[in-house]
């Protein structure tokens, strides 16, 4: 009895230690990964890269899972002078991906180490490109590109040569493409492909930012005192062309109200003529009524005249009590 219940303990034992070798013996490749197999920490036999279940030697060889998706890489922003001496912050973002899987094992082990790697590389082309060209031409991509203008602006950015383009010769594509070029090359022997490699911002250094918001305002304002003198100098013009309208409308205003008087003064005197240069008794009645309307103009109370006896102004006054 004793020796069939050995017997079957020592069953169990080789169900279980065999189950548990099968269990580690086998392992599943996913649609994204590929596989090193490992034994004592050295690769062995080639990169699996098929999807589906897959056989090792238990307990002694070892899984070591590599991603073969696009895999993204975004550095940090970098401070770096240009050929012109000025100093920009760079923000770049690449995308690359793992093509020989062994390589990439031996050398790099894992995806902090890579992604450590891209940063040096990457940083160290980004920064002998960027100190290869001026600013203008990592910032424009296009060589004949004309500048939209606002028609009133035109003709003043023309005089104070603002809004003018400098002429490039690159681009940013083509410093892109440099950097991408020189940066491929480099990081192929860690079995890395890079796909591609972009400007994410491009921004002027914290310490001339000021000084170059400054020369913006300074050329607005520029333009701005130039409309400025150019309104108030055509405000003083229709100003002055008001007041020589307003002159010249006073002054024949003026001519015809005196045209107007005068013949009326002429027609009043022309009618007083010949309603009392009809007879004599009409005459006599005139040079009397004008008489007495000019006594009130120049006789007050205290007033002392000295006129002759054959003066026509006393001939009336003679015989008055």
């Amino acid at each position: 009895m004793k020796t069939k219940k050995n017997g079957l303990t020592f069953l169990l034992v080789i169900f279980i230690l065999a189950f548990l070798g099968l269990s580690n013996a086998l392992y599943t490749v996913s649609e994204v990964q590929q596989v090193i197999i490992t034994q004592f920490g050295k690769p062995v036999g080639s990169p699996v890269v098929d999807a589906g279940l897959h056989i090792k030697m238990p307990f002694i060889q070892e899984v070591n899972a590599i991603d073969k998706r696009v895999l993204e890489w975004d550095g940090d922003p970098s401070d770096m002078p240009t050929k012109d001496k000025l100093y920009i912050s760079v923000d770049l973002f690449a995308r690359w991906r793992i093509t020989d899987p062994l390589q990439y094992f031996l050398r790099l082990r894992d995806e902090r180490s890579a992604q450590s790697r891209l940063d040096d590389i990457l940083g160290s082309e980004t920064r002998n490109a960027v100190a290869k060209h001026e600013l203008i031409e990592i910032i424009r991509t296009t060589k004949d590109r004309e500048p939209l203008r606002e028609g009133l602006l035109s003709d003043v950015e023309d005089e104070l040569k603002i809004g003018s383009l400098v002429p490039i010769h690159k681009g940013r594509k083509l410093v892109e493409q440099e950097i991408f070029a020189a940066a491929a090359e480099k990081v192929q022997v860690f079995g890395i492909e890079l796909l591609d490699i972009r400007f994410k911002r491009i921004n002027y250094n914290a310490s001339v930012r000021p000084k170059i918001y400054e020369r913006m305002i300074s050329e607005r304002r520029q333009i701005a005192e130039r409309f400025l003198s150019e309104g108030n100098g055509e405000a003083a013009r229709i100003r002055g062309d008001r007041v020589r309208d307003l002159d010249k409308i006073q002054s024949e205003a003026y001519r015809q109200v005196e045209e107007i008087r005068g013949e009326a003064d002429a027609k009043a005197a022309e009618i007083y003529a010949q309603a009392y240069n009809q007879s004599p008794a009409a005459i006599s009645l005139y040079e009397f009524t004008r008489t007495m309307q000019s006594y009130p103009a120049i006789i007050s109370r205290n007033t002392t005249l000295v006129l002759s006896t054959d003066s026509e102004l006393f001939k009336f006054l003679n015989g008055v009590p």
